[in-house]
């Protein structure tokens, strides 16, 4: 993500004119601001020091022009020990920011930009936008602990704007404190909104990602923050990575998040469909390894002759397939609970949702139901019938380690 960038000279520009030739040049050769529209060029306002630090103004100033930068520190103490006005203060923190830049000094950039700061001739926005310069100034630089320190000044001058927390956040990443960067990020975006506005998907998807490179239990919160401002089937694809490579889901919570994102139209590539259709296989459900390979190859996804399908394309001709009348049949032979589930899957894996949801809805008056289990199945049938309310009572009543599955479910209901 690219920082918010201020240009130092444009904002000095902004703040104030150019002092050398409006002190000491005739009026004629003054700088001129061009205005927009039809308006005429207009002389910009004059700046001029006390008459008694006027000296010790003229005598920096003649040092800067000839690049004496050795003797720039001790004439910018004489003349701040004579200056009386805040134009005096300015002035002085001009001619050191012409020196700085001019000796690609950095330090010493940061120096100037606290004497302008404090001369209290510039107003507070204009000193943010500095101090927003002077950070990006040290952070192009790398220097990382500077630039924050620059941005987090622009923060405090400006704290409803989330423009220096972003660019404190990256320079925190910059150096290596990524817990502190993602902390940040929160903050610009909480800030944002707070301002009644909706979050950069370039800021969420950032915050996002660096708390899965650090391995932050917040990472999939955050997945699922993005995702829900910005439902995409990039979004989903990502933020379902996340949870699956942090949480190590087994067989069974592996094939929730890939009928999710089945659902969400986010299956990208042919590893997605391979993985996919072995959990499918490794639970027996061959109709729905089956459709997933088909769905694949439909997709131009799926090369039937890839390794990674080979194989299990040549299993599966030796795997029976349930017909619907197969399935029913199996249902009157009394099953368990979990049996029934079973059966409701391979319904699903068939694309037939509303009976699956009918089955899961039958399992759960069974005894030693695991009702969280069927709650989550029935859920996602439901949602994938269209009935938003039920399936919403239906995953809101999961809980334990098959909750935060209902969640993606559950933000997949919000986002229809």
């Amino acid at each position: 993500m690219k920082l918010t960038t201020t240009a130092l000279g444009l904002v000095l520009a902004l703040a104030a004119a150019p002092i050398a030739a409006q002190m000491y040049s005739p009026p004629s050769s003054a700088p001129q601001q061009t205005t927009t529209g039809d308006q005429p060029n207009q002389k910009q306002p004059q700046i001029q020091p006390s008459s008694g630090a006027r000296k010790a103004i003229v005598d920096l100033q003649t040092a800067v022009n000839a690049n004496e930068f050795t003797k720039v520190p001790g004439l910018v103490a004489a003349a701040q020990s004579v200056a009386k006005t805040k134009e005096d203060r300015y002035i002085i923190g001009q001619l050191q920011v012409k020196a700085a830049l001019a000796a690609k000094d950095n330090v010493m950039l940061a120096a100037a930009i606290d004497t302008v700061a404090a001369s209290g001739y510039v107003d507070q926005a204009k000193v943010a936008e500095l101090y927003m310069g002077l950070g990006t100034t040290f952070y192009n630089a790398k220097d990382f602990a500077r630039a924050a320190t620059a941005y987090e000044r622009a923060a405090s001058l400006n704290p409803r704007s989330p423009d220096p927390l972003i660019n404190i956040a990256e320079s925190r990443y910059g150096m290596g404190q990524k817990a502190e960067a993602v902390a940040t990020f929160q903050r610009a975006i909480q800030a944002t909104i707070a301002a009644g506005q909706k979050p950069r998907e370039d800021l969420l998807k950032r915050t996002a990602g660096i708390a899965y490179e650090a391995s932050l239990p917040t990472a999939a919160d955050l997945s699922r923050q993005w995702v829900a401002a910005y439902p995409s089937p990039g979004s989903w694809h990502d933020a379902v990575a996340i949870y699956r490579n942090l949480n190590k889901p087994d067989v069974e919570g592996t094939l929730v998040l890939f009928r999710l994102m089945q659902a969400t139209n986010s299956l990208q590539g042919a590893a997605d469909y391979s993985l996919f259709a072995t959990a499918a296989a490794d639970q027996s459900n061959f109709n729905e390894a089956k459709a997933v390979i088909d769905q694949g190859i439909a997709a131009n996804q799926v090369d039937p002759a890839n390794p990674l399908f080979r194989d299990l394309i040549a299993a599966m001709k030796t795997k029976p397939v349930a017909t619907e009348a197969d399935l029913n049949a199996a249902l009157k032979m009394a099953p368990s609970a979990g049996a029934q589930i079973r059966i409701g899957d391979r319904f699903y894996g068939s694309g037939n949702y509303a009976k699956a949801a009918e089955v899961y809805r039958a399992a759960l008056g069974k005894p030693g139901v695991d009702a969280n289990v069927a709650n989550l199945h029935l859920g996602m049938a439901l949602a994938r019938t269209g009935d938003k309310a039920g399936a919403a009572a239906a995953l809101n009543a999961v809980s334990g380690p098959h909750a935060p599955l209902a969640k993606y479910w559950l933000l997949y209901l919000s986002t229809r």
